[in-house]
């Protein structure tokens, strides 16, 4: 009962008062940043395709539930990218649901350097069921009925690559929401930014070595790193260590099949630093890749 009580205080007092809904958390964007930066889209050169299910604190009733699909094929002769992400994102007794659609366009500055510019658009949903809340007293306008806000959503990214090193910089969301309830105005949502870079060093042949960074900045909280180095063997096989602001510790890994095929996971542990001390986490991706129109290229998904 504690562990309910607490997740929806956390819920009301990021959805009723001044405080911001995050965004969704995801440790995929290892491999996939085009959750996070539209200006991946069409960046493999070809057709890709993933689905992913997060469940952050497991066991702590309330506690967060991420659903992500998304996919984006290469056009114009791997110039440009068009792509669809589509999310569900649950905490306590708050869910945000978003459908975006995004568009990149790559610009090759040499021979093997490539600045990509995206955008994305379309709307989120967010949802307030007050009823699920307990054990509050009913009484109390603010704790009765539910509420359902629906509105636009537009976000940009860039991105600076080539086939050692990977820069990117994006703020998905772009529009800063907020909610009249019981003549009180509350915040649903603020901007987040996302900086990423990432280093691939070859270490022989059939091995390299991939550290990378992410920070996350939002505006009332202070700035989030993540710490991250993996191995890829083969081109086909990843297994590598995380930690988000030294609070949580994981392991993630990645393995693709045939060439088109890829299933990830990640097992993340926390500390006695971090909310839902007491709680795993873990997180599951299943994508496909493959050449959909002449041009395609299906090289190796593991790199960047």
């Amino acid at each position: 009962m504690k562990y309910i009580l607490t997740i929806s205080t956390l819920c009301l007092a990021a959805c009723l008062t001044t405080n911001a809904q995050q965004d969704p958390l995801y440790a995929q964007y290892l491999n996939n940043p085009f959750v996070i930066n539209p200006a991946y889209a069409g960046f493999t050169n070809n057709l890709s395709t993933a689905v992913s299910y997060r469940q952050q604190w497991a066991g702590l009733e309330g506690g967060p539930k991420t659903v992500n699909f998304n996919s984006h094929i290469a056009l114009s002769e791997n110039r440009m990218g068009a792509g669809i992400l589509v999310v569900s994102d649950r905490i306590g007794n708050s869910l945000v649901n978003e459908g975006l659609a995004a568009y990149a366009y790559k610009i090759a500055l040499s021979e093997k350097q490539t600045l990509s510019f995206g955008l994305q658009a379309g709307f989120a949903n967010y949802q307030i069921d007050n009823n699920k809340v307990n054990p509050f007293d009913k009484s109390d306008p603010l704790f009765i009925g539910s509420v359902s806000e629906t509105v636009p959503s537009f976000g940009a990214g860039l991105i600076l690559s080539t086939d050692r090193y990977f820069l990117g910089v994006s703020m998905p969301r772009m529009l800063k929401t907020t909610l009249q309830e019981q003549g009180l105005q509350s915040t649903l949502y603020s901007q987040h930014f996302y900086g990423v870079a990432s280093y691939l060093f070859i270490v022989s042949e059939h091995i390299r070595f991939k550290p990378s960074t992410l920070i996350k900045l939002v505006s009332g909280a202070p700035a989030s790193f993540d710490l991250n180095a993996s191995f890829i063997f083969h081109e086909n096989y990843q297994a590598g260590l995380l930690t988000r602001d030294f609070s949580t510790y994981g392991f993630f890994g990645q393995i693709q099949v045939r060439d088109a095929f890829r299933l990830g996971f990640v097992f993340e542990v926390p500390t006695g630093a971090s909310v839902g001390s007491d709680f795993v986490t873990y997180e599951l991706t299943l994508g496909l890749r493959f050449n959909a129109l002449p041009g395609h290229s299906n090289t190796s998904v593991l790199s960047f």
